[in-house]
């Protein structure tokens, strides 16, 4: 541990003693490894998670934390008729972080620049995130199909502008993200009829 704290001291010549105390949860015990999640300003997340790292190989504390990660999965957008691949964030404002937690391995995470600190009981008893959480997680991030991401929503008047309704105006009934495919309902021999349209067929008006 004095070895751990010098290396943490020596970081720019400025940094404070290792903080003592850290608490650690029902069932977790000192030494073992799990995944973390630290709350960052939002917007800074991945500033954060390339900060942690640098600090990381500088503190050559790649035997305590092992790797830091912005959980983010691939979405299909869907503006003004042409669609993109995007990575969107799932946990806005959340670094992930897999680590053995101990007094100094706290302190490096928690002092990084926008961390505020960890997700537990309070800053000091981080608890960790479940195994099943962490393999829903990764399912999530690892998907090789991106997922259609339409900025439409239930009530939207829109415009058709492609098919054989085109040019009617109608409310959007239902979105469906998965499949890139929205329900409007549209007036049709003067009854409102549902259609099922690509989302590329409308527009918000």
């Amino acid at each position: 541990m004095e070895e751990s704290n010098k290396k943490v001291n020596q970081e720019a010549g400025s940094e404070k003693p290792a903080k003592s105390g850290t608490r650690f949860p029902e069932g977790v015990k000192k030494g073992e490894r799990h995944w973390y999640a630290a709350h960052t300003y939002a917007g800074y997340e991945d500033a954060v998670a390339r900060y942690l790292r640098q600090r990381v190989d500088t503190l050559m504390m790649n035997d305590k934390i092992f790797n830091v990660i912005v959980p983010k999965e691939k979405k299909i957008k869907i503006k003004n008729g042409k669609r993109k691949v995007i990575e969107e964030k799932l946990y806005p404002g959340y670094v992930l972080v897999d680590m053995v937690m101990s007094e100094d391995s706290w302190y490096i995470v928690r002092n990084t620049p926008r961390v505020t600190g960890f997700v537990g009981a309070d800053s000091t008893e981080p608890t960790p995130l479940s195994k099943e959480e962490v393999d829903a997680l990764m399912g999530r991030m690892e998907g090789e199909e991106p997922k259609f991401k339409i900025e439409l929503r239930i009530g939207d008047a829109i415009k058709i502008i492609d098919g054989p309704f085109k040019d009617y105006d109608g409310k959007v009934s239902s979105v469906d993200d998965e499949h890139g495919k929205v329900k409007v309902m549209v007036p049709i021999f003067g009854r409102e009829t549902a259609v099922e349209l690509d989302s590329l067929q409308v527009q918000r008006i």
